[in-house]
């Protein structure tokens, strides 16, 4: 089955604003290229960077937990390390988070964000090495497919955003939820070739409109209700490194 990239997407900080890519490097065995690779604790989390591991989503400023968090638009420069951020009412903010005084500024700008809405301390980690702050341990590259959101659409008869998914890939040519039975199989996309590794499960973060940074549709719910399950989307792990891009075509074999 074929199809094609129809848009590609980074999140530098756990929870924060997507980025919109042309084109990336994947590389066998790695997380999406500057995907995650900061979080900011709400309260201690229990994350050693000596000896990093898997820690759950509801540890840090996401939309699952702060809807608010939708309301700060960031944006990342990987040349320089420099996080900006804005929103309405607050200054902006920019600053390398690469730096404790960085961090400590971007800290003091979210709590003001936030408010009473983060329980705090807030701070920023960093992932080290290759370490990813990903919802699942294993959810290196994550994918959504198009037709499947518009089926869903059609079914609660609203749209849908599929920013809310918050996912690498958005492909356009596949049957509506015919990923959901792919795992294990291999999928050429690009330059690269990987291994679907699962569906995956979707949480309360999808309720929250991207845009207006309110609870407004029960994704999980209306998954139940129309298909007995709370699935959209799939993980993969690249299995062959290669360049991607807007536009190149996908095959499931």
């Amino acid at each position: 089955m074929r199809a094609r990239i129809d848009s590609l997407y980074r999140h530098p900080v756990k929870g924060f604003t997507p980025e919109r890519l042309e084109c990336a490097e994947l590389t066998a065995g790695a997380c999406f290229p500057h995907d995650r690779m900061f979080a900011v604790e709400d309260g201690p989390s229990g994350f050693d960077p000596a000896a990093p591991g898997h820690v759950s989503k509801m540890k840090f400023t996401v939309l699952a937990k702060i809807a608010d968090v939708a309301r700060a638009r960031t944006a990342y420069d990987a040349a320089t390390g420099v996080l900006s951020a804005s929103a309405e009412g607050q200054p902006d903010f920019s600053g390398d988070l690469a730096t404790a005084q960085g961090r400590d500024a971007f800290e003091a700008w979210l709590a003001a964000l936030l408010g009473e809405a983060a329980t705090g301390p807030l701070k920023v980690i960093e992932g080290p090495g290759a370490h990813r702050f990903m919802d699942h341990p294993l959810g290196h590259v994550s994918i959504i497919s198009l037709a499947s959101v518009r089926d869903l659409e059609a079914r609660i008869g609203q749209p849908i955003d599929p920013l809310r998914f918050r996912a690498n890939l958005y492909v356009e040519g596949w049957d509506a939820w015919a990923e959901n039975d792919w795992a294990g199989r291999t999928l050429t996309l690009g330059g690269a070739r990987a291994t679907v590794f699962k569906p995956i499960v979707r949480c309360a973060a999808t309720a929250v409109d991207p845009a207006t940074a309110q609870r407004d549709i029960d994704i999980p719910a209306a998954l139940f209700e129309h298909y007995a399950h709370v699935l959209c989307g799939i993980y993969i792990h690249v299995t062959d490194s290669g360049a991607i891009a807007v536009g190149d075509s996908l095959e499931i074999q």
